[in-house]
């Protein structure tokens, strides 16, 4: 019987687990959620000051909706594969493989058809879209299967991710890549992905040892240390970029938000331990949607009217 089924002939079993319906179950296993990290792919359309042009939004939203698929694709073998593990995770138990409410070869079943969507939407934007799309299921896999396990290398793999999809969204839309935005992006993804360390590390203690076994290999102090040197660097790296900024000098007003995004991040992630689900705090606190959105405008607006 599995728990799912439990669940229905005993609700004393685990009470805080909600049961689903198979419908709803598949997509929760999709994390919605966290799509929001594929917004990035319209980083390029803003930097490139195409805001007008509605053939390149629509190359765009289709890079967006591929990777969208890829990125789901990946969570559901990821949990197929930490099933047994998620069950003893006071948060991820709830997790729609690990409670037993999605069957494990239904979500590889999906799996498969949602990679072959995002490669397939991926070819309609040309060859290179195709190539770093394929590139960025690869490392996906990869880090499954191996990358999360080691030491540091899971934060580098999970940054590579982001510039892939840096890259991408600029594929998309045939636009020249800029090597700034590149690594504002590397070095931003590196900061969530060691505050996220962090905040499994707190809340985990030794559960999230086990459950995450790499955990076992950081220290809270070497996290603390590398999350406030990433957090200079990213502020440091942008700094440089809006100050040598071609397109515009006026990019320099963007400064103040990005480190007040960065400072407000690390003020939830040190106060109220809220790193563990970054997506989470990036939708939901109001300081930081209000700066994310206060920047998107300023920028745009720089980029098109000077």
């Amino acid at each position: 019987m599995s728990l799912a089924e439990q669940l229905v002939v005993d609700p004393c079993a685990s009470p805080l687990i909600r049961v689903r319906s198979p419908g709803r179950a598949a997509l929760a296993a999709l994390r919605p959620r966290q799509w929001s990290k594929n917004l990035l792919l319209f980083a390029g359309l803003i930097f490139a000051a195409k805001l007008g042009d509605v053939e390149r939004w629509l190359e765009a939203s289709t890079a967006f909706v591929a990777y969208c698929a890829a990125s789901s694709a990946a969570y559901l073998v990821n949990d197929v594969l930490d099933a047994e593990s998620d069950r003893g995770h006071p948060m991820k138990r709830h997790r729609p493989i690990a409670s037993g409410q999605l069957a494990p070869g239904t979500a590889l079943l999906l799996a498969g058809v949602l990679t072959s969507g995002a490669l397939a939407l991926a070819a309609l934007l040309g060859f290179w879209s195709l190539l770093t799309m394929s590139g960025f299921a690869a490392l996906q896999g990869a880090y499954s299967l191996r990358l999360k396990h080691v030491v540091l290398v899971d934060v580098v793999a999970i940054a590579a991710l982001f510039v892939l999809r840096a890259t991408a969204g600029a594929e998309a839309v045939d636009v020249p890549i800029s090597p700034w935005l590149l690594v504002c992006t590397a070095l931003l993804a590196l900061f969530l992905a060691l505050a996220k360390r962090r905040a499994e590390l707190l809340f985990g203690g030794a559960e999230g040892a086990r459950g995450r076994r790499v955990l076992a290999a950081y220290s809270l102090g070497l996290v603390d240390g590398l999350v406030l040197t990433v957090a200079g660097s990213t502020a440091l790296a942008y700094s440089l970029y809006a100050f040598g900024a071609r397109d515009s000098k006026a990019m320099v007003a963007t400064i103040p938000l990005v480190c007040f995004g960065i400072c407000r991040y690390l003020l939830l992630v040190r106060r109220k331990d809220l790193g563990e689900e970054p997506e989470n705090v990036l939708l939901s606190d109001r300081p930081i949607l209000l700066t994310v959105a206060a920047w998107v405008t300023l920028a745009a607006t720089i980029l098109v009217v000077t």
